[in-house]
């Protein structure tokens, strides 16, 4: 999708909300989807464009929140819940485990670029921990041993 077109799916998407403001969301998905799964600079600005907001606006509203990445992402992303319910019920010792075979702390993407490790504050499955998601798709729950399948499934895939 080239900007113009970003820039017009934007608008398109805005023209649903009475402030299109409102449409800050949609728009920052939109915009990391185009540039590989992250946000570089440029996407504020493209976001503000088509919105009429500062880059600056639209880069504070996507640091807020989880679901938004401010550096390059690996191909497959796992993201351990970290919160208290998880956390109850060994979510330390699964993102070890991760740590383990993917050879990465939270935050960083393995060294062939296919993994992207995080933490992530709460993934709402609560009455499942400890909650992983891989690719947005969640898993719950794991355990550490289910780790070494987890991996082998993303570097097979």
């Amino acid at each position: 999708m080239a900007a113009k077109a970003l820039g017009e799916a934007i608008r398109e998407v805005a023209r649903q909300y009475p402030d299109s403001r409102s449409a800050i969301m949609p728009a920052l998905r939109m915009a990391q989807e185009r540039h590989g799964g992250w946000l570089p600079p440029e996407a504020f600005e493209e976001v503000g464009e088509a919105l009429a907001l500062t880059p600056a606006y639209c880069q504070s509203v996507a640091s807020f929140y989880d679901m938004f990445h401010l550096e390059p992402v690996g191909r497959h992303l796992v993201e351990v819940c970290t919160n208290v319910s998880c956390a109850l019920v060994g979510a330390q010792q699964v993102l070890e485990a991760f740590e383990r075979k993917l050879g990465v702390r939270p935050g960083e993407t393995s060294e062939d670029g296919q993994v992207t490790l995080r933490t992530m504050e709460c993934a709402g499955g609560c009455g499942w921990a400890p909650v992983v998601v891989v690719d947005h798709r969640y898993r719950e729950p794991v355990k550490p041993e289910d780790v070494s399948a987890i991996v082998g499934d993303l570097q097979s895939g």
